[in-house]
């Protein structure tokens, strides 16, 4: 997925995942995600062995983009994290499976703010 892509999804506003706010994905449906300074999208496929949820987020058009693929079973979750300046909470970004839903639940990790001071 190109940034040019991603920025299609942003502009369209899809999904700006917020502080503590779920948003339901769809299978084979991108929803774009927004997170301070870091944008990207997320889908999901239905396979044999779970459900293959796949992740590209960029720090803007100059970085080079990321992309994270997890295959989730029934209860489970991934997290990414972005990190933040030194005494202040990181940016959570959350896809938890649960039954046939998948969710995206954007959130700050209090816990690394609270280890580094």
């Amino acid at each position: 997925m190109t940034m040019k892509t991603i920025a299609a999804f942003l502009a369209a506003g899809l999904l700006g995942v917020g502080t503590a706010q779920a948003e339901d994905l769809r299978p084979e449906a991108a929803r774009s995600i927004a997170l301070e300074n870091v944008s990207g999208a997320a889908y999901y496929t239905i396979e044999e062995d779970g459900f293959r949820v796949v992740t590209t987020l960029s720090a803007g058009e100059a970085s080079t983009p990321i992309r994270f693929v997890s295959t989730l079973a029934d209860g489970q979750s991934v997290t990414m994290q972005i990190p933040s300046r030194v005494g202040q909470s990181s940016r959570d970004l959350t896809i938890r499976r649960t039954g046939d839903h998948v969710d995206v639940t954007a959130g700050r990790d209090l816990r690394a703010s609270a280890l580094i001071q």
